[in-house]
């Protein structure tokens, strides 16, 4: 992954890098030329220097004929020296001129100071007439030695005028490249300045308005998608999942907070059901022994009957029981309603003894039951029944209460499945006073499904509701 940090620290280096690349041309390139200029200042230098040299030497045997010191001599031959190493340095520092032309330039000053020594050689002598014949040869020869040197510094301000005039080429070039170069510099600035700014500003824009639609409580929409592998791609990709977790967490506790409700309003119904249970127990309990002294089994086992539904019905509805149990609370029930009804109600159970240890919420088959008789089959005259069938099938535990009686419409049984609200219903059971909706509810939210329940059912020819409880329950 890359970073932030590490994408600025590469730019800064990449442009470090070129501009250094940039300066080091630069400075080679006026270095060159520098040292071509230079080069030619000398070679100027060396000329001005060798023309005045020689009116020196021409001055000093001048000099030395007239007053005859010998301060002159030493002094010529200094000037001499000096004027012998500029001479043997001309071709070195004029390799552009005929090699002849210069070869014949440094045979001029030679001549000239073998001429300057027996001039003087001859004054020593006191021999008139050849120290002036060989002053006057010295006089010729620097005045033609002069005029070959303006000859030579022509010839080298030509040269010069042509290397200005490269020079003035370059530097015109150069101008127009530093304009260049200033000028791709700030385009590269600014399109990298926007570049950048642009990988951080529109995901930061989106991470905005995300916040700001969260904060508004819209935790849907589909994730930031985030080109750039860096710290804003984590921050969007974790965001997003804080919104999934907000939503999965307000959902929960919105499951929560109805199963809470559904809690609460089981424990109002069970206070409203509660008139002293101790009393009603102790009561029933009493008939009971009464009815057995009388040798009345069959009144003995219906209060025991009622008595174990009322026991059941009373018990901590926040707490899950078997399906045994709750097989059992509907075969008591079963056997008051047979014992009220002799043969004009028909209960039938078919139970899978090995599919009665799953958990299920209290209160759930009871109410079924009491719902498929009261609205299913109370009202038939004869021929009313009520099936209870536990089964296995396809891994999961199917709960089937059936009844043959009024049924119900399609519409009727879509309010159920979906749960629909606007409907306002009150259930009026014999031991619950719990209602279908609350018994779907329960269950969907018991088990977090909401395949859960099936109904099935016909005007006229009853109802099916079939509880598909899981083996393996994953329930969170």
């Amino acid at each position: 992954m890359k970073t932030i940090r590490s994408k600025l620290i590469t730019y800064f280096f990449v442009f470090v890098f070129l501009f250094n690349i940039v300066s080091i041309a630069i400075y080679f390139s006026s270095t060159q030329l520098m040292k071509e200029y230079h080069s030619s200042f000398e070679r100027f230098l060396l000329l001005n220097s060798i023309s005045q040299r020689t009116v020196e030497l021409t001055d000093k045997v001048t000099r030395f004929v007239v007053e005859r010191d010998s301060v002159y001599v030493i002094d010529f031959h200094k000037i001499r020296r000096d004027l012998e190493s500029e001479a043997s340095s001309l071709e070195k520092s004029m390799p552009e001129i005929d090699k002849f032309q210069i070869q014949k330039y440094k045979n001029m000053i030679e001549t000239l100071i073998e001429q300057g020594e027996l001039a003087i050689g001859f004054a020593i002598r006191d021999d008139i007439d050849q120290y002036h014949f060989y002053l006057e040869e010295v006089k010729n020869t620097a005045s033609y030695l002069k005029e070959t040197t303006l000859d030579l510094i022509d010839l080298e301000l030509t040269e010069y005028q042509d290397f200005y005039q490269q020079l003035n080429k370059r530097n015109q070039s150069f101008q127009k490249f530093i304009l260049s170069l200033f000028s791709t510099s700030v385009l590269l600035a600014v399109f990298f300045a926007l570049w950048f700014s642009k990988q951080l500003n529109d995901p930061i824009q989106a991470l905005t308005a995300m916040a700001q639609e969260v904060s508004t409580g819209n935790l849907e929409g589909e994730p930031i998608e985030i080109k750039s592998n860096d710290e804003m791609k984590i921050l969007a990709d974790t965001f997003h999942r804080m919104r999934l977790n907000i939503r999965d967490l307000i959902v929960e506790i919105k499951k929560k907070s109805e199963q809470e409700k559904l809690l609460k309003e089981l424990e109002l119904k069970h206070l409203q059901n509660q008139i002293n249970p101790h009393f009603l127990f102790n009561t029933l309990n009493t008939v009971s022994r009464m009815a057995f002294l009388e040798n009345a089994d069959q009144t003995t086992k219906l209060i025991e009957s009622v008595s174990s539904l009322l026991r059941y019905s009373l018990g901590d509805i926040n707490q899950a029981v078997t399906l045994k149990k709750e097989v059992q609370s509907v075969k008591d029930y079963f056997y008051i309603q047979s014992t009220r009804f002799f043969d004009r109600i028909t209960f039938k159970t078919d139970i899978d003894e090995q599919c009665l240890d799953l958990p299920i919420p209290r209160l759930i088959l009871q109410p079924l039951v009491e719902n498929a008789f009261i609205h299913g089959v109370e009202g038939k005259e004869e021929g009313g029944e009520i099936q209870l069938t536990v089964t296995e099938r396809d891994g999961v535990v199917a709960v089937e209460v059936k009844d043959n009686g009024m049924g119900m419409d399609e519409e009727k049984i879509q309010r159920y499945i979906n749960m629909d609200s606007s409907r306002n219903e009150k259930h009026t059971g014999h031991t619950t006073g719990l209602g279908l909706e609350n018994v779907i509810k329960r269950l969907q939210l018991f088990y977090n499904r909401t395949d859960i329940v099936d109904i099935t059912s016909k005007i006229g020819q009853g109802t099916t509701i079939t509880l598909s409880i899981p083996k393996n329950m994953n329930k969170e």
